[in-house]
């Protein structure tokens, strides 16, 4: 990823695919393996699917109460632990448990290439099933800046709502990470349409449960594809 104007170098950006299942020490050892995989191709910033670490509410998830959130912390602070160790920022998507009777948010940890979880983005716009059965929703946009860049962050069906879009492009970011599991290929038009409209880059990350329709990557702020997962599972980074 290249923007002349906010940086003299470019900025390596892996974006993650993998499966995602219920149990978050599994997820958590796919994580931290893909982590590895980006530090050595010598990426600054690696993104994950949307639910990536908790499991994702519907596919596989249930009910809350299947899920076990001091594993979860546990596994968040390996991650975050591991972040350190290799200096790469990590954004990562898990459902963020707040106090009962409340709903977790679905959210995407941000954390720094020095460990620490700086920002946290709670999806703001949540689908009918979501809001009704799994999850609380989020009230503001988040920003971050790395080596001269901003980037934003979004989730899943909030690429609904083009307000969204445009308030990041008042936000003057360079590169917009949308994490999501999508369920239909239309999706995928619509990521390249807002990198266009909107002149910034967009990162892509589903699980490997969604490669049926499309894989992850990159998109160019002209909305074109640029690298992308050719295999069900792994990362590109560019």
């Amino acid at each position: 990823m290249e923007h002349a104007t906010k940086a003299s170098k470019p900025f390596p950006i892996a974006m993650a695919q993998m499966p995602i299942q219920g149990d978050a020490h599994k997820n958590g050892n796919r994580v931290r393996a893909l982590m590895r995989a980006a530090a050595t191709g010598g990426a600054r910033l690696i993104q994950f699917p949307e639910g990536t670490l908790s499991g994702y509410a519907q596919n596989p998830i249930q009910d809350w109460a299947e899920v076990d959130w001091p594993l979860v912390g546990e596994e968040l602070t390996a991650i975050m632990a591991l972040a350190r160790e290799l200096k790469i920022w990590v954004v990562l998507g898990s459902a963020h448990p707040l106090t009962p009777p409340h709903w977790p948010h679905n959210s995407l940890y941000i954390i720094s290439d020095e460990g620490q979880l700086i920002n946290r983005y709670d999806k703001r716009i949540c689908s009918f099933t979501e809001v009704t059965r799994f999850y609380t929703p989020g009230y503001e946009p988040v920003v971050f800046d790395i080596d001269g860049f901003r980037f934003g962050c979004i989730i899943c069906v909030e690429i609904n709502f083009p307000a969204l879009f445009m308030e990041y492009s008042q936000l003057g970011i360079d590169c917009l990470l949308l994490s999501a599991y999508p369920v239909d290929e239309i999706f995928y038009t619509k990521a390249r349409a807002h990198a266009a409209i909107h002149n910034y880059w967009v990162g892509l990350s589903v699980p490997s449960e969604c490669t049926h329709l499309m894989m992850s990557g990159l998109i160019g702020p002209d909305g074109a594809p640029l690298q992308h997962m050719t295999t069900n599972e792994g990362l590109v980074i560019d």
